[in-house]
């Protein structure tokens, strides 16, 4: 400690915290704290809502509950710049280093204490989260979400163009044929394996489709979805094209597709070519059951990619006590895996590899998200190796909490917004309407319509002047009135 002889809370007996709860007016649990409980002054800094509410307190009045941890958090913020400079950290009342705390008061500028404290700018510092890590600011930022959409939309046509090279570059079957694999050689080809495998990913799409309809932070989980999925299937696209794996199956149909404008003179439409190839694989979203055939596209594995993917995010954005969903979208997630090994479209380590990417990317990134003290340790090494993470997530503060709408609080959001959208609509037509109307027309004096017009009526001019010098009069006379 900086000064151990100092007068704190930290040193206060059993006693003193007796006292403090009867001048709060807690006097109904100050047997139950200090008697039963020896709750002196670092215990009660230490305590917060939960502790309150679950064993062995068990308080059960809500009213008191929220007054005493509210007492105790006020005596926390009161209490932090002593805190701080006795060498502790208000967070976690653990000990700072004597070196961190030398220098520890020369980083607090005096006088730009908030109601908060004045330690949010030093390093280590803690999320300004709930007691229980949740998020306390969570706005629905529909342009970071239109932008996350835009991004995994450009990934997909980058994927779709890449599949197409890398189909009319793969390996000939017969000089190269499919490398030796332990899953590969040991189960037989089932035919409508991938096939299942693709439907077992349309149902989990269905549940994360209504996991979002129903989640009342649904664009943040939309710009996490999007996100997290264009990183993975941007890094697929460099891995595809690096290397050339042999066709894993004798059963797959693997020959270049031959472009009619295969010539150097004709470039442009040599791309054009790919160009709606690739179409076609983005518009099916490179599912068989879409009618797409791709071969080459193997390292890695994009079917387990999405598998994974959704099985994640339904699983991290629903209740724990569902478990019995989380169950059955592993059971799926595993399934598909077997079915894409089984329709022998893949190698083992396409899939292997895949499934590590990504499940490793989701859980490096909501730990980060959830953690916010993590990335605020090194923010500039954040934002150069997580730009995109950095730019969606400056705005949330903690862990997002499962929160569900029911349907006639959707339908009610639903209405209102239209409400909102037909009122935006009506006040600019008639912005529109208005200014149309007020400004006076612009003549064109030297077209030849103008000048044929007043050559056929030479007194419209003439008028028109006498009735400007008949204004100017009646002004004159006015004033001299």
């Amino acid at each position: 400690m900086c000064d151990p002889n100092s007068p704190f809370v930290l040193d206060w007996t059993i006693d003193k915290v007796a006292e403090w709860l009867e001048n709060k007016g807690h006097y109904r649990y100050v047997n139950l704290l200090c008697k039963s409980h020896q709750i002196d002054g670092k215990a009660l800094l230490t305590l917060n809502e939960s502790d309150l509410r679950s064993p062995p307190l068990n308080i059960s009045v809500l009213g008191d509950v929220k007054r005493l941890a509210l007492d105790i958090r006020q005596l926390r913020v009161e209490n932090r710049r002593a805190l701080l400079e006795l060498g502790y950290d208000p967070a976690s009342l653990v000990q700072f280093p004597k070196t961190f705390c030398d220098i520890l008061p020369h980083q607090i500028s005096v006088g730009t204490e908030s109601q908060y404290g004045d330690f949010d700018h030093l390093p280590y510092q803690s999320s300004q989260a709930s007691d229980d890590g949740h998020a306390t600011r969570l706005q629905p930022e529909y342009i970071k979400t239109v932008i996350a959409l835009g991004y995994l939309f450009v990934v997909t046509w980058i994927t779709a163009f890449v599949m197409v090279i890398v189909h009319d570059r793969v390996p000939d079957m017969k000089k190269y044929p499919p490398l030796p694999d332990i899953f590969l050689d040991n189960v037989p080809y089932i035919p409508w394996a991938f096939h299942m495998c693709e439907w077992t990913g349309t149902l989990l799409l269905v549940i994360w489709v209504g996991v979002l309809v129903f989640h009342k932070y649904r664009f943040i989980l939309l710009r996490r979805f999007f996100g997290l999925a264009g990183t993975v299937f941007l890094l697929r696209c460099i891995t595809m094209l690096i290397t050339s794996l042999s066709v894993p199956g004798s059963h797959l149909q693997c020959n270049p597709r031959t472009s009619p404008h295969s010539h150097s003179d004709q470039f442009f439409l040599d791309l054009m070519y790919k160009m709606k190839q690739a179409y076609v694989i983005w518009r099916g979203a490179g599912m068989s059951i879409q009618g797409v055939r791709t071969c080459g596209d193997y390292m890695f594995s994009g079917h387990t990619v999405a598998l994974t993917m959704l099985n994640f995010f339904i699983t991290e954005y629903t209740p724990r006590h569902v478990y019995l969903l989380h169950i059955f979208t592993w059971l799926l997630n595993m399934f598909g895996v077997f079915f894409i090994l089984s329709g022998h479209e893949h190698y083992s380590i396409d899939v292997f590899i895949a499934f590590y990417i990504t499940s490793r990317l989701f859980l490096y990134y909501h730990t980060l998200a959830n953690n916010q003290a993590l990335m605020q340790r090194d923010s500039i090494r954040t934002r150069i190796w997580f730009p995109l993470f950095s730019f969606f997530e400056s705005s949330v503060d903690g862990i997002v909490p499962n929160e569900f709408e029911t349907p006639a609080q959707i339908a009610q959001r639903l209405v209102s917004c239209v409400f909102y959208l037909l009122n935006l609509g009506f006040s600019y037509a008639t912005k529109i309407v208005k200014t149309w109307c007020t400004t006076p027309p612009i003549v064109n004096k030297t077209s030849p319509v103008y000048k044929k017009r007043e050559s056929l009526n030479p007194h419209s001019s003439l008028s028109s002047n006498n009735v400007s010098k008949k204004l100017s009069r009646s002004r004159n006379k006015l004033h001299d009135q």
